[in-house]
C-alpha cells in the first residue's frame, strides 16, 4: 500500500513538472529521468524543522559540486540493502582462488527456492536409480550434498536475473520491488563474476568429496552456456535486436542442466555407472517440460523478463506464426520421447508416466510433460504495453 501511494504521489508531480516545463529532455532513458525528479521534488516539499524553500535551495547550490559519484556510490552500498545484499553475494562467490572450502556458501533464501526442485527430482528420478521415494533413508543419504548443489546453483540463477533487470532496467513485476538504481561499474563487475568460473567453489567441494566427474563438470559448463545466452536474449528482446532461433533452442535445452548435474551425482553418490539410455530419455523428458513450463509461466515471465520460449518465438515468427512453430518442435520431441519411453525397463515406463500424471495435476513448476495436453497462450504483442498496463492497474486503489 505504501509503495502504490509513492507512485501515485510521483505521478501526480511528474503531472506538475510537465504542467511547468520542467521535464527532462526525450531520451532512451527518460522515463527513469523524470521518475528521479520527481522523487528529488517530493524531497524538497518535505518538511524538515524550521528550514524554508529558500534554505533548502540554498543548501543544495552550496553542497551539490561537492557531491561525486564515487560518494554516491559508497551511499548506496552503506544504505541499499538490496545493493548490500547483491555486494555480500558477490564476495561469497566470486574469488575462485580462495580457499574453496570458505567460499562455497548459500543462502536461506536459494535454499528455499531451491526445495521444491529437489522435490520434484527425488520423486521423478530416484525411480531410476531403483531407489524408493517413500523410504526416508533414500532421501537423507544422499540430501545434504544433492541440496547444497541445487541451491549454490539457485543463488547463482538468482544473481543472473538481478543482471538481466539491471541491463534492460526492467522492474521485477510480479515482486513489486521498488527500482534498483546500480551504476554501470557495479554492472560490469557482476557480468565478469559470472563469467569468471562462477561455479568454481561448487567445483572445489565436489572434488574434495570425490565426486566430480568430467560430465558434471560439462553440464556446470552448460550451465554457464544457459545463462549468458538467458542474458543476451533477455536483452536482444527488450532492445529489440536480432534473435536467433538457434540461441532459442539451444537455451531451453540446457535449461534443465541442474537436474542433469543432480543425476550425475546421484549415480556418483551410489559409486554406479552412468546409464546413458536413462540420460538420454530423461534430456528430453526435460525439454518437454521446460517447455510446458514456458507455457504455464508465460505472462509472468512477461513482466519479469525471464528466459522464455513463446516469447522469443513471438519476437522471431510474430505473434500468429509463433504458436504454429512452437508445435512443430513439440511434436518432434513427442515422437522421440515415445520412442526412448520404448526402451525403457516396462515396469520404470509405467512409474514415471504414472509420476508425469501426478505433477500433471499438481501445476505450477512442477508440471511435468503434460502427455499431450498442450495450452499455448495468447501472445503478447506489445510487452512493454503490457508491463506498463499490468502496473498502472496495481495502483489502481479502490474506494471504500
Amino acid at each position: 500500500m505504501e509503495e502504490l501511494k509513492k507512485l501515485e504521489e510521483a505521478q501526480r508531480m511528474i503531472t506538475l513538472m510537465e504542467s511547468h516545463a520542467l521535464l527532462s529532455s526525450p531520451s532512451s532513458n527518460n522515463h527513469h529521468s523524470n521518475r528521479f525528479l520527481a522523487n528529488l521534488f517530493l524531497l524538497l516539499i518535505q518538511q524538515c524543522g524550521d528550514l524554508d524553500f529558500k534554505d533548502k535551495l540554498t543548501l543544495i547550490n552550496q553542497h551539490l559540486p561537492k557531491i561525486s559519484e564515487s560518494f554516491l556510490e559508497e551511499a548506496s552500498l552503506l544504505f541499499n540493502r538490496e545493493e548490500a545484499v547483491l555486494q555480500t553475494e558477490s564476495k561469497l562467490i566470486a574469488n575462485s582462488n580462495s580457499d574453496l572450502e570458505d567460499m562455497a556458501l548459500v543462502g536461506l533464501d536459494a535454499m528455499q527456492r531451491a526445495n521444491s526442485t529437489l522435490e520434484d527430482f527425488c520423486r521423478s528420478y530416484f525411480m531410476f536409480h531403483e531407489m524408493d521415494i517413500n523410504k526416508p533413508q533414500s532421501i537423507f543419504k544422499y540430501l545434504p550434498l544433492l541440496s547444497f548443489t541445487e541451491s549454490y546453483i539457485y543463488q547463482m540463477d538468482s544473481l543472473n536475473e538481478k543482471i538481466v533487470n539491471m541491463q534492460t532496467n526492467i522492474v521485477g513485476a510480479v515482486e513489486r520491488k521498488p527500482h534498483m538504481e546500480v551504476s554501470e561499474s557495479w554492472i560490469r563487475k557482476f557480468i565478469d563474476m559470472l563469467k569468471n568460473d562462477p561455479f568454481g567453489p561448487l567445483v572445489g567441494q565436489l572434488q574434495h568429496h570425490g565426486l566430480l566427474t568430467e560430465r558434471i563438470n560439462e553440464e556446470l559448463r552448460f550451465g554457464e552456456e544457459y545463462w549468458d545466452l538467458e542474458r543476451k536474449l533477455c536483452s536482444a528482446l527488450v532492445n529489440q535486436t536480432e534473435i536467433l532461433v538457434e540461441d532459442v533452442m539451444r537455451a531451453i535445452h540446457l535449461k534443465s542442466f541442474d537436474y542433469r548435474v543432480l543425476n550425475l551425482l546421484l549415480y556418483q553418490l551410489r559409486g554406479e555407472k552412468v546409464n546413458d539410455v536413462h540420460m538420454e530419455f530423461l534430456s528430453i523428458s526435460e525439454f518437454l517440460v521446460e517447455v510446458s513450463d514456458d507455457l504455464f509461466d508465460y505472462e509472468d515471465d512477461v513482466l519479469e523478463n525471464n528466459f522464455n520460449i513463446l516469447r522469443m518465438f513471438v519476437r522471431i515468427y510474430g505473434p500468429a506464426m509463433a504458436p504454429a512453430m512452437l508445435a512443430k518442435y513439440i511434436a518432434e520431441a513427442e515422437e522421440k520421447y515415445g520412442s526412448l519411453l520404448k526402451a525403457l525397463d516396462p515396469q520404470l515406463s509405467t512409474n514415471y508416466q504414472r509420476r508425469c500424471e501426478e505433477a500433471t495435476k499438481e501445476g505450477g513448476k512442477m508440471s511435468g510433460y503434460p502427455l499431450g495436453s498442450w495450452n499455448i497462450p495468447p501472445a503478447i504483442v506489445d510487452e512493454e504495453l503490457y508491463r506498463s498496463n499490468w502496473l498502472n492497474s496495481e495502483s489502481v486503489v479502490p474506494l471504500g
